[in-house]
């Protein structure tokens, strides 16, 4: 039994950081219908800014999540304006997007390459390898308080959606944009602000990723189908939708990991995103598209 509660409290403490990986990938879908394939390696640039923060500044990770979060949200602002905004009403809008952010994630694969290398890194604080312990069973420190963050960052995000005016603008843009625009709002301004808070929760993400796992320009691949899998299966641009998908994927994985190994660990995502597209492509919350 111990065991069984050992391996569910690291699948949940993973499961908070893949929730607020994952919550900005949909937050943008959700708002603009693009499908962010950079969203990954704009998490690695977030990780880059708390790595060199604390290596140059000796500043802890979570200090650094919210410079992280402006850096990146200031970078969102610039390529909605130069890549995603002139094309905002295609009706083809979604389609092209894959293939312009997979272009644009290996542009910054090549800039991140270039500035810092492919060495594997990560940033060391000092709870980064300590544990509480509650008898038998121990609760890693850093993926612990990576957890609490990310669930009060995207509870924070959860209120400012649901309570404030803008919140209501985007939740507007994101069920009918038509609809949202004919009644006033302004759904451009709407776009470009979903997407840099999209971006900022990103960078948010890199600060936590960086001490809770190693990372390096290229590892961002190996995040596309994980992150892809968690908002396929919660409804893609669902934000609940993704939070539950990241608990209900880490703690399986969790539990394939510790019995069949590592690598089956990493299988579950992969295999997750194949069954939800084959069974239910609208996920949990998702809904049903409508034949015409």
């Amino acid at each position: 039994m111990a065991e069984v509660i050992q391996i569910l409290i690291l699948g949940m403490a993973l499961g908070g950081v893949y929730a607020l990986m994952g919550s900005g990938l949909s937050l943008v879908f959700g708002v603009m219908r693009i499908v962010n394939l950079a969203h990954p390696v704009l998490i690695m640039a977030g990780a880059y800014v708390a790595y060199w923060a604390a290596r140059l500044y000796g500043l802890d990770p979570l200090l650094t999540l919210p410079i992280a979060a402006v850096i990146l949200a200031a970078t969102g602002v610039i390529l909605y304006k130069l890549v995603f905004e002139r094309e905002a009403r295609s009706a083809k809008y979604s389609e092209m997007t894959v293939l312009l952010t997979f272009a644009l994630a290996m542009v910054i694969e090549g800039a991140l390459g270039t500035a810092f290398t492919n060495t594997q890194r990560v940033t060391s604080p000092d709870y980064a390898t300590d544990a509480f312990f509650i008898g038998d069973i121990f609760i890693p420190k850093g993926q612990l308080y990576a957890g609490i963050v990310s669930l009060a960052i995207i509870s924070a995000l959860a209120l400012f959606l649901k309570y404030s005016r803008f919140g209501y603008a985007i939740r507007a843009t994101t069920q009918n944009r038509e609809a949202a625009e004919l009644l006033g709002v302004n759904v451009n301004f709407v776009g470009l602000v979903s997407f840099a808070i999209g971006i900022g929760l990103a960078g948010a993400a890199g600060s936590l990723v960086s001490f809770v796992f190693s990372f390096f320009p290229a590892k961002h691949w190996e995040w596309i189908a994980v992150l892809m899998s968690l908002v396929v299966l919660g409804g893609m641009g669902s934000i609940f939708g993704t939070v539950l998908a990241s608990f209900i994927l880490a703690v399986v994985a969790a539990f394939i990991g510790a019995y069949f190994g590592a690598t089956w660990s990493t299988l579950t995502f992969f295999v997750a995103l194949f069954v939800v597209l084959l069974v239910r492509p609208q996920g949990i919350f998702g809904e049903k598209p409508e034949l015409a």
